[in-house]
């Protein structure tokens, strides 16, 4: 059996792009920030040339991402591997704090929910005219002028 030369197993970026599914200019930026560095190597002619190992940081890339975390955090976690070490502990770290983020908007929704069934609790179709005077929309501009509601 002849054993294939080391650059024959790397992949060209058309082949990276099929195998996870994301767009070739997508598989660019993130070699561009960094969050590809230990698989990735440039040919003589100055195209990228993909490690198979890609394939997989690229899916661990697409699920922290659908999880809500920023490729900053991504970068974090991504170094924490490329030292050698598990970064099960620093993928927990932020996975806690995207939840207690989700806890905080859920309850600015909920206080939002709780605004515009008000609103729209007390809506006139027909304000008076002299409401107009002070308001854009008097449903809305409760106050008036200057009253900040």
């Amino acid at each position: 059996m002849v054993q294939q030369s080391q650059e024959a197993k790397l992949l060209k970026i058309g082949e990276v792009s099929l195998g996870s599914g994301l767009p070739v200019k997508t598989i660019r930026y993130y070699d561009e920030i960094g969050l590809l560095v230990p698989t990735v190597v440039r040919s003589p002619a100055g195209y990228r040339l993909f490690h198979p190992q890609i394939l997989n940081r690229l899916a661990f890339i697409r699920r922290a991402q659908s999880l809500g975390l920023h490729l900053n955090e991504v970068q974090q976690i991504l170094t924490v591997h490329d030292q050698g070490q598990r970064p099960c502990g620093e993928v927990r770290h932020h996975l806690e704090s995207k939840l207690t983020e989700v806890h905080q908007q859920i309850e600015a929704l909920e206080t939002l929910k709780i605004e515009l069934q008000g609103i729209l609790s007390g809506w006139q179709d027909q304000p008076s005219s002299d409401r107009f005077e002070q308001t854009i929309c008097p449903n809305l501009q409760k106050g008036g002028v200057g009253s900040g509601e």
